[in-house]
Parts: structure tokens; C-alpha cells; sequence
């Protein structure tokens, strides 16, 4: 084997993620890999940070379809640098941003509710009688942000 490239199973142990997701995530163009003259993959060492990326962007709530469209800004034929890395995550720190705005009222929402014990309707904050927010929309709209009528 060439030095610079991995096999599946040494990309799954370098990764942590298992080789049935690695070949999920080539089959949606998030990594790739070459194919040797036996069909056996071997991925570039690089790829270990795409697939860093992906694992983390998930676990943040980023569907694999806005991973993939954000990978494919990257440069091709080229190894990205941290420059590109970094052009890549300002595109997505606003809706970050918002999302763990959106985290912390969760969060605070549900201490002020399990928290108290009450379990009264009349004081949670998240109780909707007679569903009269159904107007405003599907969804948590006492958690989620609130359209703008305009």
C-alpha cells in the first residue's frame, strides 16, 4: 500500500467511524477514494478531515445534503488549506449562531419546567391552550423563532 493513502478499515479505526458509514458517505460524494487494481478503496490521508467534518456538522443538526454542497466549495484537485476551511465556516456561523441561541432557550425553557416539578398548565411556559398558536404556523412556536409577518 501507497503511504499516503488509507485503507477502509485503517480510515474507520483513524476516524472512529465505522466503514459501513464511510462507504454511505462516498456514495454522497462526502469523501472519496481511488480504487486500487483489485477494487479494494484507499482514501487520502486528507480525507480524515473531511470525515471529521461531517461527524461534527452533523452532530451540530447540518444535514448531510448542506455537508456535501459546503464540501463542494472546497477547492478540487488540491488539498484544502485553512484558509478555505475557515471561508467555509463563516458561511455557517450565523445559522450556528441562531442555533445555539435556539439551544439555550430549550435548554432554559425545559429547567424552568422539569425543574420546578409543578407540572401545573396554567404556569408552563410551553403550554398552548386550545392550540391557539396553530394560526401562527406549524411547529414549536412557543420555542421556535417566530416568522416575520412581512
Amino acid at each position: 500500500m501507497h503511504e499516503a493513502t488509507l485503507t477502509i478499515g485503517q480510515l474507520a479505526e483513524r476516524s472512529g467511524v465505522a466503514p459501513s458509514a464511510l462507504r454511505y458517505y462516498e456514495r454522497l460524494g462526502l469523501i472519496h477514494a481511488v480504487r486500487t487494481g483489485g477494487n479494494q478503496r484507499r482514501y487520502a490521508r486528507t480525507e480524515l478531515r473531511r470525515v471529521a467534518f461531517v461527524r461534527i456538522s452533523q452532530q451540530v443538526g447540518v444535514s448531510l445534503d448542506e455537508i456535501r454542497a459546503a464540501l463542494d466549495s472546497l477547492p478540487a484537485g488540491r488539498t484544502p488549506t485553512p484558509e478555505d476551511w475557515a471561508a467555509l465556516s463563516r458561511g455557517w456561523r450565523e445559522r450556528l449562531d441562531e442555533r445555539i441561541r435556539l439551544l439555550g432557550k430549550l435548554r432554559d425553557d425545559l429547567d424552568g419546567c422539569i425543574g420546578c416539578g409543578c407540572l401545573s398548565l396554567q404556569r408552563c411556559t410551553l403550554y398552548n391552550p386550545g392550540d391557539s398558536l396553530a394560526t401562527e404556523g406549524p411547529g414549536a412556536r412557543l420555542v421556535l423563532p417566530r416568522a416575520d409577518p412581512g
